[in-house]
């Protein structure tokens, strides 16, 4: 896993999670606590509610992303740039500061006028995007999308989203994003779930993970919680996403996530990390393959790379049929009336087909562990 130095900020395995708390200038933004036009009391916010609280990074929004809201141009960011620049010279507190954007030119005059590194909600959906962020040595997020400017975030199945993080490629201080909310109207609850289910997925791309999921619809919907209700399905959320990968939280609500980030990576499973060999963090084939991918070897081997485990328990009378196939497979079996029963992906589907043909007494069993490893 690359480590990004955003600013002096590392970002990694091997750092504490960060927390991105948020600041727009932006007066369509539909979060009104964090929404503010006037520079002296953006900056007491961001000292205050922000870096006061916890907050690593300061996220600086100069319009709303909100799909119902018409995209302001680059020129008509660019003259909301000043408020956001005077806001982050009069901030006090210590922090390294970001600009969401999707326009490359505007984030090369954020940068150049003292931010420090760029939100790309459109995922270099501008071309230009990667060059300006490396010409300044800038941390980027690069936010699952497609390659269109007025689209952030218009992807939904985990496979695109995947894809779309890949496309025009990644800079050596990319930060990456699956886009979870209601990027787009075929967006729905079950797809944004889908991703967070298999969030390690996207630690194949070898980059820290962003997650933004402060109080989002498929975790409220869970719970049956309104927005203003939703915090505890946040922190859950939260500490379950550090575990699972994500090295960056944006939230609203920065001391709370802070204090739940910090206990997923308290519990998230040490893993041997050293210059030569590093433990993958893969639980399925498919996060095996996203690493096989990025380093150029052969996907068959992903089914070879995975074990699982079950407690299984046989017709009395054919135990010995399934002590000697296991044997025969190499699956691991070991127990007594009920058994033990471990191997990898591709050697239990073996011990599964053998099962079948060996006893028609065993198909019920074979046919779950099959089952289990789909």
């Amino acid at each position: 896993m690359n480590t990004v130095d955003a600013a002096g900020l590392r970002i990694g395995d091997d750092h504490p999670p960060r927390i991105m708390g948020v600041l727009n200038v932006s007066k369509e933004s539909p979060y009104s606590p964090s929404v503010f036009d006037d520079p002296e009391e953006a900056a007491t916010y961001v000292d205050d509610d922000l870096i006061g609280e916890g907050a690593d990074i300061v996220d600086v929004g100069l319009e709303s992303a909100n799909k119902r809201f018409e995209v302001l141009s680059a020129e008509e960011e660019l003259e909301r740039l000043d408020t956001a620049v005077e806001t982050i010279e009069r901030v006090e507190g210590d922090a390294v500061f970001s600009i969401e954007t999707r326009y490359a030119d505007v984030a090369d005059a954020a940068l150049e006028a003292g931010f420090d590194m760029v939100n790309d909600i459109c995922g270099f959906a501008d071309p230009e995007m990667p060059a300006v962020c490396e010409a300044h040595d800038a941390a980027v997020v690069k936010m699952a999308s497609p390659p269109d400017l007025d689209r952030p975030g218009a992807v939904e199945d985990v496979e695109d989203i995947y894809e779309a993080l890949g496309r025009n490629g990644l800079t050596e201080k990319t930060i990456v994003d699956p886009a979870f909310g209601g990027w787009s109207e075929a967006k729905t609850l079950a797809d944004d779930r889908e991703t967070f289910r298999r969030l390690r997925e996207f630690r194949g791309y070898g980059q820290p993970i962003l997650v933004s999921i402060n109080r989002k619809n498929f975790l409220r919907d869970v719970a049956g919680r309104a927005t203003e209700e939703a915090l505890p399905v946040s922190l859950a959320a939260t500490a379950m996403a550090v575990e699972r990968g994500a090295h960056v939280i944006r939230t609203h609500d920065v001391a709370e996530t802070r204090d739940a980030a910090l206990i997923g990576a308290e519990f998230t499973r040490e893993r041997h990390r050293e210059r030569a060999v590093e433990e993958l963090d893969v639980t399925t084939p498919k996060e095996a393959e996203r690493h096989i991918d990025r380093l150029e070897g052969d996907r068959a081997a992903a089914e070879a790379s995975v074990a699982r485990a079950y407690e299984v328990r046989p017709p009395s009378d054919r135990r010995q049929t399934l002590v000697d196939v296991a044997a025969d497979t190499g699956v691991v079996c070991t127990g007594g009336e009920d058994l033990f029963v471990a191997g990898t992906v591709a050697d239990l589907e073996v011990f599964a087909d053998r099962l079948t043909q060996a006893s028609k007494a065993l198909a019920g069993v074979a046919g779950e562990i099959r089952s289990s490893l789909r």
